[in-house]
């Protein structure tokens, strides 16, 4: 003992100055470098070391690259028009993105370092990017091991509006893939982002199957006894057989990756609390389709074993480890060997082959990642009908596709009544069975009083979801009497009290959390509220704000360009725009927003390409018709202004200010008639609508109606007294009637103008009144 003690002693001593010593949920929970496992478990650890878990996380060159970088590193994605090249540079990898724009020219170029390899490359590796501040990104380009090798994109990332080099790896993505990171303190048990607060541990290791190892590693280097240094750590094998399954199933469970919601992890508990040993329900909590689809997707292989018959008969006595060596790898004679065990003699049509798994644990391609093959666990009679590696495209969740229908429990098999609470949860957090769901969750929240202010978080959400608001605003209320810092929860707050036109009160609800550091989204949200309430100076400092602490999020930079416009400062909101197209190509409101600027700048040339953009990304982008509507009947080019105008219409049949500039069309073409009835339409819907009350008015001065004329620029004066150029028209009226003295009042009060164009017209119409008698 003294030898290995003494050698512990100095492995120790090492793991103590190492870079990474986890502190999880703000408290010392006992973690260790597992480098220092090796000390005294060498085999078992070198064994590890080549198994997928062992190698699912690592510093990009610190193991050996197959990957092509040099000659087949370019790929092109045709769904989002995007080049991607795979660059090595003086030891270093990166990803690299561009479009190709007019003459062949590159742009919307970004180039990002590829820091971590997520994956062990036995089915895909992906790229990782750590920011300035700790944040881990996904790079949108990953390699395949099948066929040789190839790069294709990441799951997820096969539609024309992908998250790019946006896409951060939170906590939720990390418990899985690595070991347990070191992470700050942090007052928000709940929170998904990701900062790491020191190194990056590389790989899934020792502890999170076997508990925190520094106690165990003292007590031998002390040469405490054996039964104490034993029961300083957890071995799964001593475990019951759930919670040895368990061990498996904090990352092995999973019923679907679309929406629904599979798994709901207990409220208050640290993404990183998960202990061996203890109850997984005590940690997490796992859901089901009513309905099951036969889906079969990557992280589906305790989901099948649940359905195979092979696990309902053995009752609780197979494991995941009956066939895994949890340290190594196992040959198919291995596997075949073990269904031997329960399945002897074999049935006569049998032959003595010893691929089982061949016939009865195919090998599918899943779908939900499409360019990988994995095993299948639910064992089963027979092969499965048709090419289970035929090649498939990659679907998405919409609000047509996405499931329907009540959320079941799926793992623990039951649960305790207070614990229904999660379940009624599960129903309208992914809007799954919304409907009833609201009713569930609130007759729950009535009968149990929780604490936790979540539950009425996803109550107020839920109501926030159907559109109904009022029932939605005294939820978030009682939740945040209970944890007022909570930023996701005054967000959405933030943003129902916007929809409902409470700008006002979104503004507090945001500013309730400038005592404490505030993060990007809030700010955001927050600058966007003092954009609407035409505080624009607070907005633009707000958003630069935004900007400095995280500058990828590109609505923050389109927010911005609509700040500064306000201001005046154009160039500068149209470079804040080209930062957010640069950030994502497929940001349709950016195209839009830029294009607008560019198309009252005069450049019409670049607008038109920036509209056409914006309309092909989101051909139902109402806004977009109206704008480059507008632009095209600036040019001069009416008719097709009109049919842009009556396609926003088409797609949002109340949107006023396109019915307006219809009926603008209308009359510049001597359809004053039909003009008329529009605007007529419009105010109908809109009584008070300015734009609406003064073209209207216009028409009728046109057809010599100035009795009405005169009616809708007074009802428009009554609401917006320095409407100056209503103030023009009306004099005009006036004076034709022989009113001149109301005339004279009028016009003086539309001299005020900031308008040179419309003070030349009312000087010229006030030296004409003053020559009549």
């Amino acid at each position: 003992m003294r030898p290995r003690g003494l050698a512990l002693a100095a492995l120790l001593a090492a793991a103590q100055q190492s870079p990474i010593a986890p502190v999880v949920s703000g408290e010392d929970a006992g973690y260790l470098d597992s480098a220092v496992c090796a000390g005294c478990h060498s085999q078992i650890a070198e064994k590890y070391r080549r198994t997928g878990m062992g190698r699912s996380f690592y510093r990009i060159g610190s193991q050996s690259v197959v990957e092509d970088f040099q000659g087949r590193n370019t790929y092109y994605h045709q769904a989002s028009d995007r080049h991607y090249t795979m660059v090595q540079r003086g030891g270093r990898y990166y990803q690299r993105r561009h479009q190709i724009g007019s003459g062949g020219r590159e742009q919307n170029v970004a180039e990002k370092e590829i820091h971590y390899v997520l994956g062990s490359g036995n089915h895909a590796r992906t790229y990782l990017h750590e920011t300035a501040d700790g944040q881990l990104l996904q790079l949108p380009v990953g390699w395949y091991s099948e066929r040789g090798g190839f790069w294709a994109m990441n799951p997820g990332y096969d539609r024309p509006d992908h998250m790019d080099f946006r896409r951060k790896i939170d906590r939720e993505c990390f418990f899985c893939h690595n070991a347990y990171p070191a992470v700050a303190p942090d007052a928000t048990p709940g929170r998904r982002e990701l900062a790491i607060a020191g190194a990056v541990p590389e790989g899934i290791d020792c502890q999170r199957c076997h508990g925190p190892g520094r106690k165990h590693v003292q007590l031998a280097q002390a040469a405490a006894d054996a039964d104490s240094v034993r029961r300083a750590v957890v071995n799964p094998a001593r475990l019951s057989k759930e919670r040895q399954l368990e061990v498996c199933l904090q990352c092995h469970l999973e019923s679907t990756s679309h929406r629904l919601p599979y798994s709901i992890r207990r409220y208050g508990r640290n993404y990183f609390s998960y202990r061996p040993g203890e109850p997984l329900s005590d940690y997490i909590l796992h859901f089901d389709r009513a309905q099951k689809s036969g889906d079969f997707e990557i992280a589906h292989s305790a989901y099948r074993l649940f359905q195979s018959a092979c696990f309902r008969k053995s009752k609780g006595a197979l494991t995941c480890t009956t066939c895994h060596d949890p340290h190594g790898e196992e040959s198919r004679r291995d596997y075949a060997k073990i269904c031997r065990n329960c399945h002897e003699p074999p049935l006569a049509r049998h032959t003595a082959s010893n691929a089982c798994v061949e016939c009865h644990m195919v090998k599918r391609r899943t779908d939900d990642v499409v360019n990988a093959v994995m095993t299948d666990h639910n064992i089963s009679r027979r092969k499965p009908a048709g090419d289970p590696l035929a090649p498939r495209r990659e679907g998405h969740d919409t609000d047509q596709t996405a499931y329907k229908g009540e959320v079941v429990l799926l793992y623990p098999r039951d649960l305790t009544a207070e614990a229904s609470l999660y379940l009624d949860v599960a129903q309208v957090l992914d809007g799954s069975n919304l409907t009833a769901g609201i009713s569930r969750l609130e007759k729950s929240i009535a009968r149990f009083q929780p604490q936790r202010a979540e539950f009425y978080f996803e109550l107020a959400n839920a109501y926030a979801k159907t559109g109904r608001n009022d029932k939605a605003f005294p939820w978030y209320e009682q939740a945040l009497r209970r944890q007022p810092e909570y930023p996701p929860g005054r967000l959405q707050y933030a943003a129902a009290l916007t929809a409902s036109g409470r700008i006002t009160d979104a503004i507090h609800v945001l500013e309730a959390t400038k005592g404490t550091p505030q993060d990007a989204a809030t700010l955001n949200a927050l600058g966007s509220a003092y954009l609407g309430a035409g505080r624009t100076g607070d907005a633009v400092a707000t958003l630069r704000r935004a900007a400095d602490i995280d500058p990828e999020i590109p609505e923050i930079h389109v927010n911005l360009g609509a700040a500064l416009s306000r201001q005046g400062e154009q160039a500068s909101a149209m470079d804040a725009i080209r930062t957010a197209i640069r950030l994502a190509p497929d940001f349709a409101a950016a195209h839009n927003n830029l294009a607008n600027l560019l198309s009252e700048a005069g450049e019409f040339t670049q607008a038109d390409r920036y509209f056409r953009d914006a309309l092909r990304l989101q051909p139902n982008y109402a806004e977009a018709h109206y704008n480059y509507g507008r632009a095209l009947a600036r040019g001069g080019m009416l008719e097709e202004a009109a049919r842009e105008f009556q396609t926003a219409l088409k797609l949002k049949p109340k949107f006023a200010e396109a019915a307006v500039s219809h009926a603008m069309i209308l009359a510049r073409q001597g359809r004053l008639d039909e003009a008329i009835e529009e605007y007529r339409r419009v105010l109908k819907d809109q009584p008070g609508l300015a734009a609406a009350q003064f073209n209207l008015g216009l028409a009728f001065m046109r057809q010599s109606k100035n009795t009405l004329a005169k009616a809708q620029f007074e009802a428009l004066l009554r609401s917006s007294p320095e409407d100056y150029e209503a103030h023009y028209h009306l004099g005009i009226i006036l004076l034709s009637e022989g009113s001149k003295e109301l005339a004279m009042l009028h016009f003086q009060k539309a001299r005020q103008t900031p308008n040179p164009q419309l003070g030349t017209a009312v000087s010229e119409a006030i030296q004409r009144a003053s020559t009549r008698p």
